[in-house]
């Protein structure tokens, strides 16, 4: 009874952590003040990776068909889902005015109307390569492929440890591993290597297998490690001190400072994350109620925001009197964008109108799958 709350309540905390990060990712793809946005990439994608992580259970070492098999459900069919979702809406997309050739986007880039042979070719991209940027307002799909190949990853080295040395043991194999990723990365990176197998590198990829570690770490070790409000203030003083030297949180582009100091700032943002989760989780209430909601259902968030922020730029394109081309600007309008608030607003209705979405749909299929009155009354 006492494993089971203890669950129960992990679950709802993770869930919360999930929330945090997702408001987040939303905030930084919102183009806000450079400083904020600097600091919020330095740990909310680890977050997530780390979350996963911790539940990762020791029963799968019996049965990795099952795990292997769980992570394609939960991440690759997903991804192939909504990557053709926005494919197939593609041309569509440009007819309404949601894209156009004139704005791109930071850097300037912009998407066409696709051929057949452009469709039928990024069809079969989408499916065996998982490239993770294949459509314009997916966004960075990378996430699922990323966590998919690097939890498969950890449980492949899990395996290839597991009983090899009497010191190799549950508690010190993630350690192992994590010290692993981390060595690869360093030698990837100075090196200049590539991963040619995997799309963009495989950089994210070593970053994964990293947190992933952690996650399954600090499950074992949660109850010895303090949460204080002056350790959180200390963890966020630190991580705005990387962001204002300009460190980098799981970009593609990577330098060897990276490598030092990404463990760091993605741990401590857990750490962070976590413990102004379990603060909510103490607080029965509306807001516990909504972070707890949002964190189950954050795949609706990062496959949906950034088509729902176009509602935010069409405002902001009245509002400065704009041309209304800009409403195909990638992810948000950047003019003003880290002047003004609007990127407060693009945070609110990229976190808000996919849950509300979803929502509206779930009850929908409820109310079809009630009987109709008459046939209540034949009954």
């Amino acid at each position: 009874m006492l494993e089971s709350a203890t669950i129960k309540r992990n679950n709802t905390n993770l869930s919360i952590c999930k929330a945090i990060a997702i408001i987040l990712m939303c905030a930084g793809h919102a183009e806000g003040p450079t400083l904020l946005v600097t600091f919020i990439y330095l740990f909310h994608m680890p977050v997530f990776f780390i979350a996963a992580g911790y539940f990762f259970d020791k029963k799968y070492l019996a049965d990795p068909w099952t795990f292997c098999v769980k992570r394609v459900k939960g991440l690759y069919v997903p991804f192939v889902k909504w990557s053709l979702f926005f494919l197939v809406f593609h041309n569509l997309f440009f007819k309404i005015g949601l894209m156009n050739e004139q704005y791109g986007n930071w850097e300037g880039g912009v998407t066409h109307p696709y051929t057949w042979h452009q469709f039928w070719q990024r069809l079969v991209h989408i499916i065996f390569s998982m490239g993770g940027y294949d459509e314009f307002l997916a966004g960075a799909f990378w996430f699922f492929r990323a966590l998919l190949v690097s939890s498969i990853v950890f449980l492949i080295l899990y395996l290839l440890l597991h009983n090899r040395r009497k010191w190799l043991n549950h508690n010190t194999i993630p350690i192992v591993i994590a010290i692993l990723a981390i060595g690869f990365a360093w030698f990837k990176v100075a090196n200049g290597l590539k991963i040619v197998t995997i799309v963009q590198g495989g950089i994210r990829e070593c970053w994964g297998v990293l947190f992933f570690s952690l996650g399954v770490l600090y499950r074992r070790h949660e109850h010895r490690i303090s949460e204080h409000w002056a350790l959180t203030m200390l963890y966020v003083a630190f991580l705005v001190v990387g962001a204002y030297l300009g460190w980098q949180g799981m970009a593609l582009k990577v330098d060897l400072r990276t490598v030092a100091t990404l463990p760091v700032t993605g741990a401590i943002g857990f750490l962070m994350v976590h413990h102004i989760a379990s603060c909510l989780d103490r607080h029965d209430g509306m807001v516990k109620r909504f972070m707890v909601y949002c964190g189950n259902n954050t795949l609706y968030i990062y496959v949906f925001h950034i088509i729902s922020f176009k509602l935010v730029s069409a405002l902001k394109i009245w509002y400065y009197g704009l041309d209304w081309g800009q409403i195909g600007c990638h992810m948000v309008i950047h003019e003003n964008s880290t002047t003004d608030l609007f990127w407060v607003l693009y945070t609110i209705v990229g976190t808000a109108v996919p849950l509300l979405g979803i929502t509206l749909y779930r009850r929908l299929q409820q109310l079809k799958r009630q009987p109709s009155p008459k046939v209540k009354q034949q009954e």
